[in-house]
């Protein structure tokens, strides 16, 4: 049985080549991510086909952000495509119109706290007010989730820190920025290894380019999942 803990990333140009990763892929891999990058690509379409011809979950990740009529508006709208996860930013006002415009689907709304491309650095550039990064995704964390969020989006090394708050009983964090041992960083600047990222709290983990550009796709993951596997 696949491992569902593991989700990999489909930031490819299109759905064309979305499909192709997926078909490589095939039954090693059973949770697929659909992010901004692809929307005019055919995301959407590629997530039904998905969906509906292979049985796959699919994690929108959209990041949605604007006033809560809007957010509510999108989400609903959203949430006829039988989405697993959907994210949006973890401001207070836009979590609670996710999650109204949710109504009773399953999907899980995902907010995120930092990116995990930013450091201290990029948030002064952006005007983020003073403090250590982590202590910073801690408090968007638990007012996300007070919000009314099913879970957050984390870096691995904040993940630790995001499930002993009492208000992640029973949420989920979703980590990107992992990296298999001796993979490249790429533009992430807070990573951990997929084992991990699982032990210190996550549930789930996102896999993007240390697979997409394996010479061996399928081995790659294959490799993340044995990872896995031996915790």
């Amino acid at each position: 049985m696949t491992d569902d803990r593991l989700i990999v990333a489909l930031d490819v140009p299109n759905a064309l080549e979305g499909l192709k990763l997926a078909e490589t892929l095939g039954d090693a891999v059973n949770f697929y991510k659909i992010g901004l990058g692809m929307l005019t690509g055919g995301g959407l379409a590629l997530a039904n086909e998905l969906k509906d011809e292979f049985g796959k979950k699919i994690f929108l990740d959209m990041k949605l952000f604007d006033i809560g009529n809007t957010v509510e508006a999108a989400v609903r709208g959203l949430s006829q495509f039988d989405l697993d996860f959907l994210t949006v930013h973890g401001d207070p006002h836009v979590v609670r119109a996710a999650a109204e415009g949710k109504g009773g689907k399953d999907m899980k709304i995902l907010a995120v706290t930092i990116l995990t491309s930013l450091d201290r650095s990029d948030l002064d550039a952006g005007l983020i007010k003073p403090g250590n990064v982590q202590d910073l995704v801690l408090e968007r964390a638990a007012r996300a989730m007070e919000a009314g969020a099913d879970g957050v989006i984390a870096s691995p090394q904040e993940a630790k820190l995001i499930r002993a708050l009492p208000e992640a009983e029973g949420k989920l964090i979703v980590t990107p920025g992992v990296r298999p041992a001796g993979a490249a960083l790429g533009d992430q600047k807070r990573v951990a290894t997929p084992a991990q990222a699982i032990k210190d709290g996550a549930d789930h983990i996102v896999v993007g380019r240390p697979i997409r550009n394996a010479p061996d796709p399928r081995a790659a993951a294959q490799a993340v999942l044995a990872e896995l596997a031996a915790i």
